[in-house]
């Protein structure tokens, strides 16, 4: 996908706004850039997405950081790949790690009260067909879906819940409700 550099810009900057929209509108643009990466690295599809996940989670924690003279790509990448480096130097621990342990105040005040179409698109299902298109999702998208919708947590509860970063449980989340609402427009077609 090609992406406008100034329309790149200005999203980044409504990112470190806390602006929600263009949260997803990086994690969409570029997903599946860096797990593409990291499947290369890890061949396995479940440390490949973990990887990215945590990416995402400390990009959008550090976002204030990011240089608008390189490419935006090529920074995710390269958090990426120092990801990956770390879950291999600390081999005892799994790669569930955490990658932030302490809580990001920026990501933290992302708003997430307006819904997005994918909101909406799972909102209008009926709960019979919902829970059949959730069982699509891997085990850990069917969980965060679960928690947050059906248990009704919030974010904090869920991070405590899933032993995670709140950051990371935000990025889930996100990837969690635009794969349901491709199942379910899949499904419509």
């Amino acid at each position: 996908m090609e992406i406008n550099s100034a329309s790149l810009l200005q999203q980044i900057q409504l990112a470190k706004e806390g602006q929600q929209p263009a949260f997803k509108y990086l994690l969409d643009s570029f997903w599946m850039d860096v797990y593409a990466f990291q499947m290369k690295r890890v061949k396995n599809e479940y440390d490949a997405e973990e990887i990215t996940i945590q990416t995402f989670s400390k990009a959008f924690d550090r976002l204030e950081t990011f240089d608008k003279k390189y490419s935006f790509k090529t920074w995710l990448i390269t958090i990426s790949k120092n990801i990956h480096i770390d879950l291999l130097r600390k081999s005892k621990s799994s790669i569930r790690a955490n990658t932030a342990d302490e809580p990001s105040e920026r990501v933290n005040k992302i708003v997430d009260e307006t819904p997005s179409i994918e909101d909406i698109l799972i909102n209008e299902q009926h709960l019979a067909q919902l829970l059949s298109d959730i069982k699509q999702l891997k085990p850990h998208y069917q969980e965060v879906i679960n928690l947050r919708y059906f248990q009704e947590k919030s974010y904090k509860e869920i991070a405590a819940h899933l032993k995670e970063p709140m950051n990371n449980v935000k990025v889930k989340l996100l990837r969690a409700k635009k794969l349901l609402a491709q199942i379910i427009e899949a499904r419509k077609s």
